[in-house]
This record gives structure tokens, sequence and C-alpha cells, in this order.
């Protein structure tokens, strides 16, 4: 009813796949899709006439154009070419524009049968299933325009009004299979019952005829049906290609612009879910598109020529979108690529890193839909197919090494800077940056880390259970960690001990001699000069998350304030300069400490 209709304009792909897996198990999938009992276009007053109608028309005689009324111009039309069929090779190509409401010309075509009753049956029933999904995709895509009008352009509405076409074309694969199994319902009770018919003169009721005019009863069945297919397979084409960025080329013919990465996870979680709603409703689709009374009776299969198109163009169905998704999925991957964001100023964690999580957690819940494409289609970090194709993990694992390098680029701007004024500063935010990307990925992807919220997006809980993801990001995070440390290990350099033997006193034993004097002072204003200019660009850089903040804080305070500590605490009691004692010890352990304590706050 229409409760049920509002909630699945809302349903997330999570729902939908748990109520068609539940639907699939206890095998009453029709009463869990679309608005069955609405749609179905069944009336038994109507039927019982109709069905008198046809039993009528199936008992006169026709010469294959139109029905004989005379009493001697009785005979069968023999094995008639049914017209249209599916193409020779089995195989049904698009033929229409894209968006035209049709995907091949075999649909749109007359139907012709060699018996006319059936062959206006067929136009009949055609016009009105396909009117029926046709209105249906309108009705979708006017609501979902009234939706977008209330938002505005940014990311987030993007990728609203992406997953919502996505969410319709399953519901739309919904509704033809109610309208399909409404019009095997209408063939049933309406078309079948005409083949019992027998005049006794060798018509269609024995032998031969009997077939023929069975094999004329599915064609026009089929010719009913696939024209619902057939709008389907264009609503689908066109959500892939103008809703998830597939198309080849812009329309001014050239080049179609590259999606930034949340577009692209968008659109790939977007042809993910469509695969889902096709992989678990395509194969009920395909029997509804069949009929019984066909099989074993020798008449080509869709994978032939000269067959009907309706179950053809369901295995197009499926082809098309394995195809398409795969596209979003490598559309995803050289989004992540060519990324062109730029280094942060103060090497902190890089939006594209931000990104590449979101899109890994869209994506991550579609672990069926995404092996249902691997196993049809070499994937350019997945070569194998059928038994050999890898899960979910292998993509994943494929964007979070294409992170990687884009990082290490990154890092290696930071680098370049190192051959200017910034020098070995340079190279110090490198580090910082590929300490602060890589700690953040942790956090958030790796197994067993801190669970964060980020709102209601499908899999924000995802974690990377694969210990090729934490042994990566940790051994990068320490290398990383280790050689920033060197920096301020240079800082013990100034904090060796002077040998006893090397002090001498002035005659008043209060203040040490000239020169050994200068081997404290030397110590002492290095320190400080060093420590300053380490310090004085170090605190400009930025560790957004509190407790790698605080780690580091207390890792720069293991490599050399114990040690300044004990050197200042011993040399600071020994009077070795006259005048500027003060100046040599304007830094005491605790005030270190305490501007320690300040690095890589958020500016």
């Amino acid at each position: 009813g229409r409760g049920a209709a509002a909630d699945r304009a809302e349903e997330t792909a999570g729902a939908t796949r748990d109520r068609l897996q539940e639907a699939l198990q206890n095998r009453d999938l029709m009463k869990n899709i679309g608005e069955y009992e609405e749609y179905l276009p069944l009336s038994t007053r109507v039927v019982r006439e109709l069905r008198a109608i046809f039993e009528c028309l199936a008992g006169m005689p026709t010469d294959g154009k139109g029905l004989v009324l005379s009493s001697d111009g009785g005979r069968g039309v023999g094995d008639f070419a049914v017209v249209p069929s599916v193409p020779p090779g089995g195989k049904v190509l698009r033929t229409e524009r894209v968006g035209s409401g049709h995907y091949t010309n075999v649909t749109t075509a007359s139907l012709r049968t060699g018996h006319p009753h059936l062959d206006a049956y067929g136009e009949a029933r055609r016009a009105v299933a396909y009117a029926s999904v046709d209105g249906y995709c309108r009705q979708l895509r006017n609501a979902r325009r009234k939706r977008a009008g209330a938002g505005g352009g940014s990311a987030s509405d993007r990728a609203r009004d992406v997953d919502s076409a996505a969410r319709d074309a399953v519901r739309i694969i919904e509704h033809t299979m109610v309208v399909v199994s409404g019009e095997k319902a209408v063939y049933r009770c309406v078309a079948a019952p005409s083949m019992k018919v027998d005049h006794g003169d060798g018509g269609r009721g024995s032998g031969g005829a009997a077939e023929t005019y069975e094999r004329a009863l599915g064609a026009a069945y089929s010719y009913v049906v696939s024209a619902s297919v057939d709008r389907l397979l264009d609503l689908v084409e066109y959500t892939f290609l103008r809703e998830a960025g597939c198309a080849p080329t812009s329309q001014d013919g050239g080049t179609a612009p590259e999606l930034d990465i949340r577009a692209a996870a968008s659109a790939a979680a977007a042809g993910l879910r469509i695969v889902d709603g096709v992989r678990m409703l395509g194969p009920s689709l395909t029997k509804l598109c069949e009929l019984d009374s066909s099989k074993g009776k020798g008449g080509p299969s869709p994978s032939d020529g000269g067959g009907p198109a309706a179950p053809a163009l369901c295995i197009s169905l499926h082809r098309s979108t394995v195809k398409n998704c795969a596209k979003t999925l490598e559309n995803l991957a050289r989004s992540i690529q060519l990324d062109r964001g730029a280094e942060t100023a103060d090497g902190r964690v890089a939006a594209v890193s931000s990104d590449v999580v979101h899109a890994v957690r869209v994506v991550s819940p579609f672990h069926s839909a995404y092996k249902s494409v691997s196993k049809r289609r070499a994937l350019p970090w997945d070569s194998g197919i059928g038994d050999d194709a890898g899960e979910m993990d292998v993509f994943v694992r494929f964007l979070v090494k294409q992170l990687l390098i884009s990082l290490q680029g990154k890092a290696q701007n930071y680098r370049a800077e190192g051959d200017g004024p910034g020098g070995q500063d340079a190279l110090a935010k490198s580090h910082l940056f590929l300490m602060n990307n890589t700690y953040y990925l942790l956090d958030l992807l790796a197994a067993d880390s801190f669970v964060g919220s980020t709102g209601g997006v499908e899999g924000a809980d995802f974690r990377i259970t694969g210990s090729w993801f934490r042994d990566k990001m940790t051994k990068t995070f320490d290398s990383e960690k280790a050689r920033y440390l060197k920096y301020w290990d240079r800082l013990n350099s100034h904090l060796t001990d002077v040998d006893d033997g090397q002090l001498s006193y002035q005659n008043n034993k209060d203040v040490l001699s000239l020169e050994s004097g200068r081997l404290l002072k030397s110590r002492f204003s290095g320190f400080i000069e060093d420590f300053e200019r380490v310090y004085t660009v170090h605190r400009n850089f930025t560790v957004i998350d509190p407790r790698l903040r605080v780690m580091l804080q207390d890792d720069i305070r293991g490599v050399f304030l114990t040690r300044y500590a004990g050197f200042f605490q011993k040399y600071s009691r020994i009077n070795f300069s006259k005048k500027n004692m003060e100046s040599y010890l304007k830094y005491p352990p605790q005030k270190i400490d305490s501007l320690l304590g300040q690095l890589f706050l958020m500016q």
C-alpha cells in the first residue's frame, strides 16, 4: 500500500538487501516487492469475458494474416516465423538512445505470430505493460526531483541524489516483476486456455499445429513482458550513465570530467546497490519472463538466435549492470590515483585520507554484489574471474595502496621544499604529515582500534580485519616517527658531560676560568640556539588528534628532556659566566616541558 511505498522511498541499501534476502528464503518474494497487490492487473469478471473471447477466436481458422470467416477456408498457418525475435547469436544490443525509454528496437517491432488474435492480444497488453513501468519510472523521477529541489549542491546532497537514483532503480526492478507477474497471470487466465481448443480438423489442437500455436502463444507473452524489461534496462543504464558517471564522453564530444573521490565513491556504492537488486531479483524476473510450457519443446534458447526477447533482455540486464558497476569501481580507483589535492600547510591529515575512508565505508556493505561483479569481469586490480575472483578485501587493499601512493607524492612535495629556504624543516614536516595520515587511517579503519562515529553512512563502523593493513600502516607510522624524532635528537649533541679535569676555577674559586667557562657556555648556547630554531618551526605543525599529539609530545620528551634535566641540574650550579648566567639558564627543564606541551596545537 501507500505506507509501504513511502517507507521504501527512504529504504537503505542494507534494509533492501535484508528484506529481499528474507523473502527469497521464505519463498514469498512477490509479496515483498513493489506494491504487488495494488498493481496486479486482474479482475475476475474481465478475465472470464476475455477467456471466452479468446476461446472463440482460437477456434477460427486463419491464413496467417487474418481470421478466415468462411467455413471452407480454414487451415493452419504451419511453421510460421515469429516476429520479432532475438537476433542471431542470442545477444540483444542497444539500438536506441540512452534515456529514450527503449533499449532495443526488437521490442518496438510489430508482433507477427501468424495468429491475428494473438497479435492483437500482444500489442494491447504490451502497451499496458510498458505504460505501467514507464509511468512508475516517471513517478519516482518526479518525486526525486522534488526532494532534490529542497536541497543544495553540496557533496552530501549529490551523494544523496545518486543513492536515491540507485534505490529507485531497484524499486523499478521490483515493480517490473509485479507487472510481469500480473501479465503472466493474465496470460494463463486468458490466452493459455485457448490452446485446448480443437475442432478436429487438424487445427491447433493436435500434432505439429499444436506446437506451432504453443510457440505463437509463448511469443505473444514474451512480446508483452519484453516491453517492460526493455524499459527497465534503459532506466538502469541511464542511471549508471547519468547519475553514476559512467558516460564515456560529455555532450560536446570531449572527455567526460573526472569525478572527485567522494562523488566516485557514491557512484560506486550506487552501482553496487543496483547489482544487489539485479542479482537477487534477476533470476526471479527471468523465470517470470519464461513459460513453463516452452521448456523442453525444442525451441531456441535465449543464447540462440530466433528465440523470445524477454529472457534475452534479462540476461542483457545482468550483463549491462555488471559492466557498468565495474566502470564505477574503476572510476573510484582512478579518482584516488588522479587526486590533485594539495598537501596541507601544517602537516595535518590530508583531505584525500578522509575521502578514502569514506569511500571504503560506503562500498564495504556490498560484499556479495562486489563478488558478483568480480566473478564476471576482470578488473585492473584483480584479473581473476569465476572461482579465481577476489573478494571485497582485494578492492579495498587496492584503494589503500593508491592512497599511500598519493600521500607519498604529497610528502615528496614537502621534501622538494627542502631545497629551498625551509631546508631540513620541510623534510620534518613530510614525516609528520605521513604520521598524521597513517595514524588517522589506523584509528578509523584498523580492526580493534578506537571506534568513532561518523553519522548515518552505512558501514561507518567498518574495519579492515586483514593483518596486512595494520602491519603496513604501523610500519609506515613507526618509520616516519623515527625519522621525525631525529630532528629533536640533535639537541643531545650539546648535552655531553665535561670531564672534571677540564674544569678549572679562577683565584676566588667561585667562577670557572675563561677557558673552562667556554666549554659550558658553548654547550648551553648551542642547545638554546638549536632548541629555539626547531621549536619555532615545529610549533607551527598541527596534530589534530589529541591522543597522537600527547603521544608525540611524550616521545619528544623522551628523546632529550630527561638527559637535559640531568645536564641542567649538574651544571647550572656552577658559575661559568660572570654577567650572563641568566641568559644561559633561560630554559629550565620545567619550562622546556611546558613548551613541549604546546606543540602541534591546531592553529
